[in-house]
């Protein structure tokens, strides 16, 4: 006789606990859970319910509780023993340690999530809400690639175990995609997810759909709408912003999400002193959509108001606390790399690696060093490949005209146009200055040629005027096969350079010259 056998009063509970987070009501579900707790001792049934209550305390945002809501769940997910229910503890422990600070603890989480949910046998609709709660750490930490990823899985299982399409459609983890975008220069490319994950709310409404959305969600749809807003676009006309912010339910995120989208539909407004009154008077967990958000959308304000100085200060502020973030996201994967590394050895190469910067830290692009390492070990291999140099046009003016923080945004916004445009498996890195380097493995110079008329098209169709009005932004680029591997591979790395600057600078001179 299995547990949903030995305890019917419990499923039905515990169904209904469900039923009440789905539909944002985590306070009620807390209490009905707490119930089911008193009344059972079976082990399956306490777990489900120590899990289900894990995840409404962490929506409640009730922090007080989060470590022995986790240590609870833990303890009877291991007892139990299923991968399933494991991994799902494990994605929830994350998120409770993501909003905790602990950084550590969430990346140990989620490493043991995933890998506990990649051993479930006959994946079903519960594993995809796993799958869910996983994409959900991953994507407060910042991992949007993994957040996307796990986010696909869950769609995948869930849709082959006959849920609907809306409930993994996810707009809270590409919103917080989409703001990333932002807070580090590529404004443009922020508006494409926003616009997405519109399209989809329109879709999901379109076919009568709307009903079935998780009011969460509806939440995230709101402000991704707004955030458009902000952005200078128009809102669609369909929508009722208002209406979809207010429907967030009892959750932190949502108030959070609702307090911020009133913001940004004052900016879309006009409403420059409303903006600025109501992001004096918020209280907003960093954990929601980054520390840089409200910063952010202070910039937006002041520029919309034609206060440039005081955007730019904004913007300087916002950068600083997202770059902050991504240090700090560096240091918690070296030390939980090193503290998983058993070889004294290997712990010395751990220490050295963590030692050098390999990044640079204004773009987020890998630096000169890790450039040179990248192109050495291709070569070193045998492996073809063409570099391309490129350099801003009209730089030098940015700076002079409008100032070093100016010229910082439009070099994120210049690293984010020109990887947007490579092909997949192509490399990019900051090389220094204003010039960034591209790596064109297993490439000729056909495709070279190719790649130069994509950066240069993508770079001329940026809305400069918007970021630095009157100063227009350019790109010259130049490219060279690099040959030689062995002793020869220093001589022919740097006579590739040496090629592909020469041929940079006359595509430089070429536009003078023609006018």
């Amino acid at each position: 006789m299995g547990w949903l056998d030995r305890v019917p009063d419990q499923v039905d509970a515990l169904r209904q606990a469900r039923s009440l987070m789905m539909r944002s009501r985590s306070a009620d579900a807390c209490l009905l859970l707490d119930d089911v707790l008193v009344a059972t001792t079976d082990a399956q049934a306490r777990t489900d319910a120590l899990i289900q209550r894990l995840s409404a305390v962490i929506n409640l945002g009730r922090t007080a509780e989060y470590s022995s809501a986790v240590d609870s769940a833990l303890e009877a997910a291991r007892d139990v023993g299923d991968p399933y229910v494991l991994g799902h503890a494990h994605a929830l422990a994350a998120l409770a340690a993501h909003h905790q600070g602990a950084l550590d603890r969430c990346v140990t989480h989620f490493v043991q999530s995933a890998s506990h949910l990649g051993r479930v046998q006959d994946p079903d609709g519960d594993t995809a809400w796993g799958w869910h709660d996983l994409a959900m750490a991953y994507s407060y930490l910042s991992f949007h690639g993994y957040a996307l990823g796990a986010i696909e899985r869950a769609r995948q299982i869930g849709t082959a175990a006959g849920l609907p399409e809306e409930l993994f459609a996810a707009p809270g983890i590409r919103l917080r995609n989409a703001v990333a975008l932002d807070h580090s220069g590529d404004s443009d490319g922020c508006l494409r997810v926003l616009r997405d994950i519109g399209a989809d709310l329109c879709r999901f409404l379109d076919a009568d759909n709307g009903a079935r959305l998780r009011p969460s969600t509806v939440t995230a749809y709101g402000y991704a709408a707004a955030r458009r807003g902000a952005l200078g676009e128009a809102i669609d006309e369909r929508l009722d912003v208002h209406a979809l912010l207010a429907a967030g339910g009892d959750g932190a995120r949502a108030r959070d999400l609702r307090q911020l989208g009133e913001v940004c539909v004052a900016i879309a407004g006009g409403r420059a002193t409303e903006a600025l009154r109501r992001l004096g008077n918020v209280t907003i967990s960093p954990q929601t959509l980054g520390a840089a958000e409200p910063e952010r959308l202070r910039s937006l304000t002041f520029a919309r108001a034609g206060d440039h100085e005081a955007a730019h200060r904004a913007d300087r502020k916002a950068f600083r606390l997202a770059a902050q973030r991504s240090d700090r996201l560096q240091t918690v994967y070296v030390d939980g790399i090193a503290a998983q590394i058993e070889r004294e050895e290997l712990r010395r190469t751990a220490a050295q690696l963590a030692g050098e910067a390999l990044t640079d830290p204004l773009t987020g692009l890998p630096n000169r060093r890790q450039l040179e390492r990248y192109v050495a070990a291709m070569v070193s291999r045998g492996e073809r490949a063409v570099i391309g140099v490129c350099d801003l046009d009209g730089f030098k003016a940015v700076n002079t005209e409008h100032g070093h923080h100016s010229g910082d945004l439009v070099l994120q916004r210049i690293a984010g146009v020109i990887h947007r445009v490579m092909r997949r498996g192509d490399f990019v890195a900051r090389y220094g200055g204003d010039e960034f380097v591209v790596v064109l493995p297993g490439a000729g110079m056909a495709e070279a040629a190719d790649v130069s008329r994509r950066v240069a098209a993508a770079v001329a169709a940026e809305d400069w005027h918007a970021l630095v009005p009157g100063t227009p932004v350019g790109v010259s680029v130049g490219f060279a096969e690099v040959n030689g591997s062995g002793p020869a591979l220093r001589d022919a790395l740097g006579q590739a350079f040496e090629i592909a600057d020469r041929e940079m600078l006359r595509a430089k001179r070429r536009p003078r010259a023609a006018s």
